[in-house]
């Protein structure tokens, strides 16, 4: 008796990971071996950057706030302690917002801490 091979499965699998290399550049959407490599370092690139986009986001936000800073004359690090000991509980990205949307209020903050 003849040996079953399982064509419909291993279609479908080449299939499902031709699908995600869809949009690649040349033998990379074609070429199965090729894709296959492609898509698997590209599965983890996302991986890693996906912790790197949340490092990144993190110093935009201390970037912001630091330069708000500095135009009230103070510095990110002087700001951040004196909200610490006045017991100020407000996150980055919330702070970051401020200083950029609305300076005003952000200036106020800063006044409020400092004094």
């Amino acid at each position: 008796m003849p040996k079953a091979k399982n064509n419909v499965a291993s279609r479908a699998k080449r299939r499902k990971l031709l699908k995600l290399a869809k949009g690649y550049w040349g033998s990379r959407s074609k070429v199965y071996t090729v894709a296959k490599h492609s898509v698997e370092k590209g599965l983890q690139y996302a991986y890693r950057d996906r912790k790197n986009k949340k490092r990144t986001f993190r110093q935009l936000w201390i970037v912001r706030i630091n330069a708000a800073a500095r135009i009230n004359g103070t510095t990110y690090s002087r700001l951040m302690n004196a909200m610490k000991t006045k017991g100020i509980d407000i996150n980055r990205k919330v702070l970051a917002s401020i200083a950029v949307e609305n300076p005003n209020a952000f200036a106020d903050l800063v006044k409020f801490v400092s004094a």
